[in-house]
């Protein structure tokens, strides 16, 4: 099993930073997606009350429940500041999607003990592992 695998099979409550309310977006596919699979979205957007029929929250540190997945739809040049929440609240993971690549943030995420993902989209992955378990 890779890492991948290891962490959409353990961790089940997901914070995604930049969730847009954009339907056409890849961050509002992508929570829908999670959603439907049984996963707990948190969404983190400072411009919006509300996604997903759920309250959105202005950055990580303002969640008051535990978070295991910290899945980063932001530019590259944005994920210190947030990989730096991600320890503060005690993630375990960093997820950088398709087009997220930042080497000193998840060397610091590393660092402070966190799993780290990094240019991949958590729904394909997910798919990828549901397509492994069917056949």
């Amino acid at each position: 099993m890779n890492q991948e695998e290891k962490i959409l099979n353990t961790y089940r409550t997901v914070a995604i930073v930049g969730l847009s309310p954009d339907a056409e977006r890849p961050s509002f596919k992508v929570a829908s997606y999670l959603k439907e699979q049984g996963y707990r979205i948190i969404q983190v957007n400072p411009e919006f009350s509300q996604i997903l029929g759920e309250a959105c929250y202005t950055d990580l540190v303002s969640i008051h429940e535990p978070v295991d997945v910290v899945d980063i739809f932001r530019r590259s040049e944005e994920t210190p500041a947030i990989v730096e929440q991600a320890i503060a609240i005690g993630a375990k993971v960093v997820w950088m999607q398709e087009g997220v690549v930042n080497e000193t943030a998840a060397g610091r995420a590393r660092e402070a003990g966190l799993l780290v993902v990094m240019d991949k989209c958590m729904r394909k992955e997910h798919l990828k592992l549901k397509d492994r378990e069917k056949n």
